[in-house]
């Protein structure tokens, strides 16, 4: 028999967890799915003519590595006026494929061998893989439904080692929808500059806040120079398949980063990046009204949520609720399987964004508020039927 040849650590990387149920679900007829994380507006057609207008002129060649100059300037232009940040768009600025590309290059420019990745949970899927593929190690920090999901400073000291160099922090955050205030991430701020950490802010969920303007990190005191802000396209532009996304860090950084993005990847799309540009300079109403419409599906599942009997925090950002299945006495992936079964209603089980997400499911309300109702209604159906289930094996249990 021959040796194996593929990397150990990466055969024994599970799957994504929240792929899996989507796949099962595209498999089923009639499936309603609040799984994956995707708007269901069409790109606005403003921007899609850009990227329209970009073939017809014959736009189709590689660009810069970092990008072109024009976006990399909006993109300081935006920074700038959205969070009062000043980067300098000749070296503090890499147009990626995606924000997802920006964190791994982060990762892989900046971690040695074995070295620490504090990352709080629950998160997005891809951290904890991303940074085992970068040679570092993971230390997650569960946060609390009864704190709202926030990472507290007395947790993070104490997840601190001398090996930690990185701290990856998202909000609002994927998968509960939590945020943070500038006084919360003033706390954190302090220990990041006593403890010499980078800062990897994934902020791709910066326009979609509910109650307060996103703060971003790298706009706190000091903070600037100790943080790669990861941000894109995808989520407030409707933009998810065009692949195109932003680190702004100090020059030394993106100039590590850059080396990878120019022997893996080249460059992102042109196309993409015109279609950018444009939503830059004139997608801010859009984006405007399809925040106002996530806002008013938040309030209808919430709600909706509560009143079949799954208790749901509040979400402040994005557009994920992560209610609590625990009373029901299901694993979440007992639940997640017999909800698409049952009543083919796709949501991702919580255990999928780290052990602490445990007892919860995520659900998506990047849907139309036909779909939400329905699935609401099937749900509510799931849980009645399970409430039956209990009740008839209690009295079975207990029959005199």
């Amino acid at each position: 028999m021959s040796r194996p040849f593929v990397k150990k650590s990466l055969a024994e990387l599970p799957p994504s967890g929240i792929r899996k149920f989507f796949d099962l679900a595209s498999a089923m007829d009639g499936v309603i799915s609040l799984g994956v994380g995707e708007p269901d507006f069409d790109t606005p057609w403003h921007i899609r003519e850009a990227g329209v207008y970009s073939l017809e002129k014959g736009f189709t060649n590689y660009t810069t590595n970092c990008g072109l100059e024009e976006l990399r300037r909006e993109i300081c232009l935006y920074l700038g006026q959205k969070f009062g940040l000043d980067y300098d768009y000749s070296s503090e600025i890499l147009v990626t494929v995606g924000a997802s590309e920006a964190i791994d290059l982060a990762l892989r420019a900046v971690l040695e061998t074995g070295e620490e990745v504090i990352i709080p949970e629950p998160s997005f899927v891809a951290y904890k893989p991303c940074t085992i593929m970068a040679g570092g190690s993971c230390r997650t920090v569960p946060t609390r439904e009864e704190d709202h999901f926030k990472l507290s400073p007395a947790a993070l000291e104490e997840a601190i080692t001398p090996r930690s160099k990185v701290l990856l922090l998202s909000y609002p955050n994927n998968p509960t929808g939590a945020v943070m205030t500038k006084a919360e991430l003033l706390q954190l701020a302090r220990l990041v500059q006593q403890h010499d950490l980078l800062v990897i802010a994934d902020e791709i969920y910066s326009e979609l806040t509910y109650a307060e303007p996103h703060v971003s990190f790298a706009a706190l005191p000091g903070m600037k120079e100790r943080t790669v802000l990861i941000n894109g396209f995808s989520k407030a532009f409707a933009m998810t398949g065009w692949r195109i996304g932003y680190a702004a860090a100090p020059a030394e950084l993106i100039a590590a980063m850059t080396k990878i993005h120019q022997y893996t990847i080249m460059c992102a799309p042109i196309m993409g990046q015109m279609a950018a540009i444009e939503a830059l300079k004139n997608g801010a109403a859009q984006m405007e009204m399809m925040r106002e419409q996530y806002n008013g599906r938040r309030s209808l599942i919430v709600n909706g949520l509560r009143q079949i009997g799954l208790p749901c925090f509040e979400p402040g950002g994005a557009f994920y609720v992560f209610p609590s299945i625990k009373a029901t006495g299901l694993s979440s992936q007992q639940f997640c399987e017999m909800l698409l079964k049952e009543e083919k209603v796709a949501v991702v089980p919580g255990d999928a964004f780290g052990h602490c997400g445990e007892g919860h499911i995520r659900c998506s309300y990047a849907s139309s508020v036909e779909q939400i109702s329905t699935a609401l209604e099937r749900m509510d159906r799931f849980m009645q039927r399970l409430a039956r289930r209990s009740r008839k094996k209690t009295a079975t249990v207990f029959k005199p």
